[in-house]
């Protein structure tokens, strides 16, 4: 005779994320904790600190980057007052900065350094030295304002990876004279260099992680140099190219799904750039679209590129 499985544990009705202590509050023993996590009920964020599976299935790699960050100041009671402050790519994910191919650790900045047991697998503690001028509270979580938190990051992430941040940054408002005084003080620090190529190299009108890729290959790669975000005028109505060589009439667009932000372009969305492309194409403009495969075939970017502006 075949046995029926028990039914799983009921989690609590309200909430979906909790500590250890609260769901055993709420009835559940540490085997019925266990039986959730096994069976797909509960997800186990971090020692200590559950999230309801179902929400976290739904949830797209950003915003799971972020919850990871609220599981830890959750798990540990961290208010405003803590004794840390986020940083470095936890601080630039509640910033909103654009963040490629990064960890999804824990970086906390503290006065003295702990032990890695103190702080846990998943944190890494950082202890350059920080006034209260570089800290901001967002929420109620204490992290170093955005022209710090880019300065962090650039010093210890790749140079494509600061490039991105910094792009960001200015569009968000980051003031760049404070962060190029930041650099100033940072002689002889590892990754200064990253960080003031990076510095110089950043361009406010990038809007996604794609175009500052884009922008940074055509400079490696030797290209002739397009102008960014250029404003042409069709039988449609006026529109904005990521790129374009005027002279040639050549636009290039990144295609990537991450310039729409984590979200899929719409119907309307799609029909409209297609209308657009429709239109220039009738006024003699030739389409390169690139995703972001492409930006890693260099060579087959460049002769696509050439051959375009040869036309």
């Amino acid at each position: 005779m075949t046995q029926v499985p028990a039914p799983l544990p009921q989690l609590p009705a309200t909430g979906s994320l909790w500590r250890t202590d609260q769901l055993h509050a709420s009835g559940l023993n540490s085997r019925a904790i266990r039986r959730l996590v096994s069976r797909g009920g509960l997800v186990r964020l971090r020692y200590g600190c559950y999230i309801r599976a179902s929400l976290w299935e739904k949830q797209s790699p950003t915003v799971r980057g972020l919850q990871l960050i609220h599981a830890h100041a959750h798990g540990t009671l961290t208010t405003s007052t803590g004794n840390f402050v986020y940083s470095h790519t936890s601080a630039a994910r509640l910033h909103g900065l654009f963040l490629w191919n990064a960890d999804t650790l824990i970086h906390v900045l503290l006065r003295v350094r702990p032990s890695s047991e103190r702080l846990g697998k998943d944190v890494r503690g950082h202890t350059r030295a920080y006034t209260e001028a570089d800290v901001t509270t967002l929420g109620q979580l204490r992290v170093t304002t955005l022209e710090r938190t880019v300065v962090d990051c650039a010093m210890t992430l790749e140079y494509r990876q600061a490039l991105i941040l910094v792009d960001h940054a200015l569009r968000l408002g980051a003031n760049p004279d404070l962060m190029h005084a930041m650099a100033g003080n940072l002689f002889g620090r590892s990754g200064i260099r990253n960080l003031r190529r990076a510095l110089a190299n950043a361009d406010i009108r990038a809007e996604s992680a794609g175009e500052t890729m884009t922008r940074e290959l055509l400079v490696r790669l030797q290209l002739p140099l397009p102008e960014a975000q250029v404003e042409v005028q069709s039988r449609v109505g006026r529109h904005r190219l990521d790129f374009a060589w005027r002279e040639k009439k050549v636009a290039l667009e990144f295609d990537g799904r991450v310039k729409y932000f984590d979200y899929k372009p719409t119907a309307e969305v799609l029909f409209q750039e297609r209308r657009r492309e429709k239109a220039l194409t009738e006024d003699g403009w030739l389409f390169l679209r690139v995703e972001w495969s492409d930006l890693f075939r260099e060579h087959e970017f460049k002769n696509r590129i050439l051959a375009a502006l040869r036309r």
